[in-house]
């Protein structure tokens, strides 16, 4: 879990350009959080200053609170301790500091961002736009109210991100590398060594004798975590699906009936048209055009001359191509003939020209012959209102605050109960029963409740269905006893025995070699018995070549120098490795053209975000950035002792 907090905290571009949150609101702007805060105002003692801005430690514990629910939408069984431990309260501040040192830097700079450009970037967000496309003012209060914040503090948020873009932007855009700089990277990438690598296992070291009670208690004791049962969660949930409403959204000879009598100009006989048609936006190169095309010239042709694209609409009834241009244009093309030329007829943007290519007559359908298509639809219609019907009338409910069982007598659903399971929907108590994709929702929903909140409705596939799922009780995460446990521990306590005497081996074994002993002989004097020597040649771009990740052992060995030797663990864990470097041959991408310009367009796609970051502190060298580690801990303890919780 730690690995994946390091993941959502640090990027390729460091802590210049880290994602950050800000409710619906930040997720809307979709802009790297250099920002990410609102320092005016906040109480509490002081854990940064930029200048004559301060950042206090109730603002820096709330927005480190919002990282935590943002990491708990990817995965819902992080908590605070993991972030903590993984650096976020000090990624958290880092990016305030930038967005702070950035905006008074530019504002010594004598640059101003405009209420207007504010207004714009505000009214430009997806998540405020209502029914009609256009900015809501109820849905951005009901936003602002949803995650405590008010109007300045969301200018002034956008206000200081827009500064950092400014600012910004023209590093990030950078990609140009020359070849002098690349050059020493590239024939770092060519260099090879050559070497020794030997393997000590655990498996070689003497057994010893069976742990005793005490040694057991003890393992077990220092190690009790991997022993405990991680948290659960128990959720009570009903299911809607297309088939729970199946009865009412079977539709009666009647609706058939009158769907069919509802819409006679579709089922009627009728004449389609294929046309040909352009849109130019002045009249007068339309009517040129149009007289192009009355001359032979077909319309794609003459719109291709005048840097325009033409359109072909197939078999079009009237209302279907009122629908794809205007009326106008209906009335004009099927008021022509086949192989008419219509225009220009002014349509919805600009003037249309257009083409008659086809006339075609489509023979009406009885109803008996109409009845598969209109079940179809109303059978479709009628399961998604109905769906809908019974969602809304859950959400009402929840809103008046009913609880669990009232919401399932209410719609006369079935409850049913989770086992507890963890947030992947895995029982650690049934190790071999695979978990079950559908109840992810389901659980996803409990692990962002916590006990007594209201129950949630959440979709669970793409037919429709949703759920109604209401947390029934956290299980906590605890050890198991040790006597349930007591065979295991017992082969970990002799497995990392044997562990620890293969590491002392292998340390009495590379002292030597060290001083200069031959690999087999340091082996064999240190007491390994079945350790394994094998030759190791690579280059250096073999160290990242997995796509799971850098490889440890050639990671080292191209760390080391000359002539010596290292340890490290095996990757398996399994045993200790020994590594010596005997040869170094240098690179010389200068030889190797095509490795020299894959580089620099590795570099490229790098370096702009290095010229940012490098920027970005030195503009908080200029503004006095400062920190106060004491209110920093203090933040630290605080946010820990919430045991996990985002609250």
């Amino acid at each position: 879990m730690l690995g994946f907090f390091r993941r959502i905290i640090y990027s390729r571009f460091g802590i210049v350009i880290t994602m950050g949150v800000l409710g619906v609101i930040a997720l809307a702007f979709a802009l790297g959080d250099i920002t990410g805060l609102q320092s005016a105002g906040a109480s509490g003692g002081t854990v940064a200053k930029v200048g004559g801005e301060s950042v206090s430690e109730t603002e820096l514990t709330r927005r480190v609170q919002d990282e935590l629910r943002g990491a708990q939408q990817r995965s819902p069984t992080a908590d605070m301790s993991q972030l903590v431990a993984a650096g976020g309260v000090e990624s958290v501040l880092d990016r305030m500091l930038n967005g702070l040192a950035l905006e008074a830097f530019g504002e010594d700079q004598g640059m101003v961002v405009s209420r207007a450009l504010i207004g714009s970037e505000l009214r430009n967000i997806p998540a405020l736009q209502g029914p009609t496309g256009k900015f809501d003012q109820a849905i951005y209060e009901q936003v602002l109210a949803r995650n405590r914040l008010t109007d300045a503090q969301v200018q002034s948020d956008i206000a200081r991100e827009t500064m950092v873009q400014f600012l910004l932007r023209p590093q990030l855009g950078a990609s140009q590398v020359p070849q002098s700089l690349a050059l020493p990277y590239a024939s770092l990438l060519l260099e090879r060594r050559a070497g020794q690598i030997a393997m000590i296992p655990a498996s070689a070291m003497p057994a010893g004798s069976a742990p005793t009670d005490a040694e057991i208690q003890t393992w077990y004791q220092r190690n009790v975590a991997r022993y405990s049962l991680p948290e659960r969660r128990v959720a009570r949930y009903a299911i809607v699906t297309p088939e729970t409403v199946k009865a009412r959204a079977t539709p009666t000879e009647a609706d058939i009936a009158a769907a069919y009598n509802g819409d006679k100009a579709r089922w009627g006989a009728r004449e389609t048209r294929t046309v040909s048609l352009v849109t130019v936006l002045d009249q007068k190169a339309a009517a040129s055009l149009a007289s192009k095309v009355r001359g032979g010239t077909s319309v794609s042709d003459a719109a291709r001359a005048a840097g325009l694209e033409a359109r072909r609409l197939e078999g079009q009834d009237k209302k279907a191509l009122t629908q794809a241009s205007s009326a106008a244009v209906a009335d004009a093309v099927f008021g022509a003939q086949s192989g008419g030329v219509i225009g220009p007829v002014r349509g919805s943007i600009g003037f249309v020209v257009a083409k008659v290519e086809n006339v075609a007559q489509v023979a009406g359908k009885s109803l008996a012959e109409a009845r598969p298509t209109i079940v179809e639809e109303l059978t479709k219609k009628k399961t998604a209102d109905s769906l809908a019907a019974i969602r809304d009338a859950l959400e009402d409910s929840i809103a008046d605050n009913a609880n669990f069982s009232e919401l399932v007598a209410d719609q006369k659903l079935t409850a049913v109960a989770t086992p507890a399971l963890t947030a992947t929907g895995i029982d650690p108590e049934k190790p071999n029963v695979q978990p079950d994709p559908a109840l992810l929702p389901i659980l996803s929903a409990a692990f962002q409740s916590e006990e007594g909140d209201d129950p949630q409705v959440v979709q669970t596939a793409t037919d429709g269905s949703f759920a109604v799922v209401a947390l029934d009780r956290i299980v906590r995460a605890a050890p198991r006893p040790l006597a349930s446990v007591r065979d295991q521990v017992a082969q970990d306590f002799a497995a990392d025995r044997a562990r620890r005497a293969a590491r002392a081996a292998a340390t009495k074994a590379l002292a030597a070699i060290n001083k200069g002993a031959a690999i087999d002989k340091a082996l064999a004097d240190a007491g390994v018995r079945g350790g394994k020597v094998e030759r190791l040649v690579a280059a250096r771009s073999q160290v990242n070549a997995d796509p799971r990740g850098p490889n440890p052992v050639l990671a080292l060995m191209f760390s080391m120098k000359g002539g010596t030797a290292k340890m490290l663990e095996s990757p398996a864990g399994n045993g200790w490795l020994i590594v010596k470097v005997e040869q170094i041959t240098p690179g010389d991408a200068a030889k190797i053209p095509q490795v020299l310009t894959a580089t620099r367009q590795d570099l490229g796609r790098v370096v702009g975000g290095e010229y940012a970051q490098q920027f970005t502190e030195a503009v908080k060298k200029a503004m006095k950035a400062s920190r106060n580690p004491d209110a920093v801990a203090r933040v630290k303890a605080s946010l820990v002792g919430q045991g996990g919780s985002n609250q």
